[in-house]
């Protein structure tokens, strides 16, 4: 496979603008947390715990769009969906838990910004607006409308990305002021989240028929291609690639059974680690407590 992807040529494979817009953001994490802190009236560094998370965080988003997995996504939905996975359930997970608490301070507490995050990171509002856009984007036509132009694309995944941030805050948020919900609500959250993620994979692993235009016919796939691929390339080599299954080891249905299966499984895992988190917490929480002296009849006459 990895030799039939050389035809789309390095730009493609390796999105060197992209990974110069990572390495922007690293530098830019850097400074304003290290040399620049006290100018925002700082004096604590981040933590090493929590430059691994932030450094790992922009990792795994170059992993997910800017290395081959981008390109493979547009070919490939069980590709798409490790995307998704590390795009929208863990890459939120660590860049929430990378920032220190005074950087989070200083963007969510300006007066417009605060009310907002307020109102949509109640538990129920926060459930409801992540899983129902992430289910409403794997409506096959919502899906393949997405990969239509690079505005929309764009348009859905940051919105979807800004939504995933708002379901993880409510259990992980580092600011004492929104971590209100107790290691019981936590659980059910977390298994609720579960829950509502479900219908979308079950679709798209028993459906019947290829669900997705961009992955089974020859112009949706273009269309989408033309996403990451840039247009001389893809001019210059539309004659020589029949389909996406001229890169794929599978066929259209088993890919897509695959990637829901994938996204299940990643999901699952996902979930189970915090879930694990939040219950081991509370249980050397309340380990901790000390159970008070029994009082005896002798001391009560006395």
């Amino acid at each position: 496979m990895w030799l039939e992807l050389q035809i789309f040529g390095f730009r493609a494979l390796w999105s060197p603008y992209f990974f110069m817009f990572v390495l922007f953001l690293a530098l830019l994490y850097f400074l304003i947390t290290g040399p620049y802190r006290r100018k925002f009236g700082e004096n604590d560094k981040p933590s090493f715990s929590q430059q691994i998370f932030f450094y790992t965080a922009l990792l795994l988003l170059y992993l997910v769009k800017g290395s081959p997995v981008d390109l493979l996504s547009h070919i490939m939905l069980s590709a798409h969906m490790v995307q998704m996975a590390i795009y929208y359930l863990i890459f939120p997970i660590f860049i929430i838990k990378g920032l220190p608490v005074w950087v989070w301070r200083k963007v969510i507490e300006k007066p417009v910004i605060k009310p907002v995050l307020k109102l949509l990171t109640k538990p129920i509002i926060s459930l409801l607006l992540f899983n129902t856009l992430f289910s409403l984007y794997h409506v096959p036509a919502v899906f393949d409308f997405a990969k239509s132009s690079q505005l929309i694309h764009t348009s859905i995944s940051l919105t979807i990305l800004f939504a995933a941030f708002i379901v993880w805050w409510p259990i992980l948020s580092p600011i004492k002021e929104y971590d209100t919900m107790s290691p019981v609500l936590k659980l059910g959250y977390i298994f609720a989240n579960g829950v509502l993620i479900t219908p979308a994979c079950v679709l798209i692993i028993f459906a019947d028929h290829a669900l997705f235009a961009t992955y089974s016919q020859d112009g949706a796939w273009m269309q989408a291609l033309a996403l990451c691929v840039p247009g001389d390339v893809l001019q210059g080599i539309t004659y020589s690639i029949s389909g996406p299954e001229m890169f794929s080891p599978f066929s259209t249905m088993e890919d897509q059974q695959l990637g829901g299966i994938i996204m299940k499984i990643m999901q699952e895992i996902t979930y189970g680690v915090i879930l694990g988190r939040v219950f081991f917490k509370w249980f050397n929480k309340k380990s901790l407590e000390i159970d008070p002296i029994p009082v005896t009849e002798t001391q009560t006459q006395s």
